[in-house]
């Protein structure tokens, strides 16, 4: 069984040398093995109730990348190494299909967006609204892709299944695997790789100076405490209702790098959790200890906002609980380590310590 796109937690993927990525089963078994693990990493959200207003403002001025203003200048063709172990050559970035909404952003902050002729369902940004999704639920339609007669595209290691990858690459199209971003030093080189790959490094050698400075001014604005002791512990939870998912992440989450540069402890890699995400229980909760609660906007919805967080078992007895204190950042950028990181790192820097207190 398939949920769609919206409920598809972050997970891992392997792959075979020269062809598409395969899909590989996550921690939990069964349970993670009937949602389609995915990176799903896509504005801003609410902080505690008090801060959700002003979250819903902080979404909406997220919705949209911020091009270049230098225009890009591709020069082809390129001949670039693959993430799955093959030599590509692209020739033509005239129709470009990138099926990660974060290779989306870095493809349309490179200032080449007018090219682009399709989109991954969890490419959610105003620029890329109108354009026809090539997904259905996590899977990639070979024949939807192949349809707008593409002249390069690009995917990363979560893309599949992998079928579908080798029928795209089979049919003669220029198809180039990134490795996906994982943490804040996983922005440059992805980016590079992805500009490098549309024969425009200029552009990318830009766009990573850009987004290294706004990255690191963001991080100067983060409380630095006197002891270890005193960061807030940030438990990152992956919640869909309807689909009675309810992960607690760990090391291997992908916000823990997020968490740490915004001057707070990642509670559940703290607790010892070493993989990617654990069902949580009343247990699990109780050792990690959050100060606070990290959680994508539509998980948030979907089990009824703050008043159903704090329902689910656990909860209401960590310190984050009792406090209501809950961070909400939007699906559509959250963990896409690109171009909008900042946003995302700003919001929450300012969500964990808000200057009036409101949140503590």
């Amino acid at each position: 069984m398939r949920f769609s796109q919206d409920f598809a937690p972050p997970g891992r993927e392997s792959r075979r040398p020269g062809r598409g990525p395969v899909r590989t089963r996550g921690p939990l078994g069964a349970l993670t093995a009937a949602v389609a693990l995915a990176l799903v990493l896509t504005g801003c959200g609410g902080g505690t109730d008090t801060g959700a207003r002003a979250a819903r403002s902080e979404s909406a001025a997220a919705d949209r990348v911020e091009p270049l203003t230098t225009a890009p200048k591709p020069h082809l063709p390129v001949t670039v190494k693959s993430a799955d172990g093959a030599e590509v050559t692209v020739t033509s970035t005239d129709r470009i299909v990138p099926l990660t909404g974060s290779l989306s952003e870095i493809v349309f902050t490179l200032g080449l967006g007018k090219q682009v002729v399709a989109r991954d369902i969890t490419a959610t940004f105003e620029q890329a609204a109108k354009l026809p999704v090539v997904t259905r639920a996590h899977d990639v339609s070979a024949e939807s892709v192949l349809s707008l007669k593409p002249t390069v595209v690009l995917a990363d290691t979560t893309t599949g299944p992998a079928e579908a990858i080798d029928q795209i690459r089979d049919a003669g199209i220029a198809l180039v695997v990134v490795e996906p971003a994982k943490e804040l030093t996983d922005v440059g080189p992805r980016i590079d790789t992805v500009a490098a790959a549309l024969g425009v490094p200029d552009s990318g050698a830009e766009l990573n100076a850009r987004t290294r400075s706004r990255i690191e001014a963001v991080q100067k604005s983060a409380p630095a405490p006197a002891e270890e002791g005193e960061k807030p512990r940030v438990a990152f939870l992956y919640l869909r209702g309807s689909a009675s998912v309810y992960l607690l992440g760990g090391r291997e989450s992908g916000a823990s790098s997020l968490i740490e540069a915004a001057g707070a402890v990642d509670a559940g890699k703290a607790s010892g959790l070493k993989k990617d995400f654990t069902a949580i229980t009343s247990e699990a909760l109780a050792k990690a200890a959050p100060d606070a609660i990290l959680v994508m906007s539509k998980g948030l919805e979907s089990v009824g906002g703050v008043d159903g967080l704090v329902k689910i078992p656990g909860v209401a007895e960590t310190p984050a609980g009792m406090d209501r204190r809950i961070v909400s950042i939007d699906d559509g950028v959250l963990l896409n380590y690109g171009p909008r990181t900042d946003r995302v790192l700003g919001d929450l820097i300012a969500q964990l310590h808000p200057k009036d207190g409101a949140a503590k």
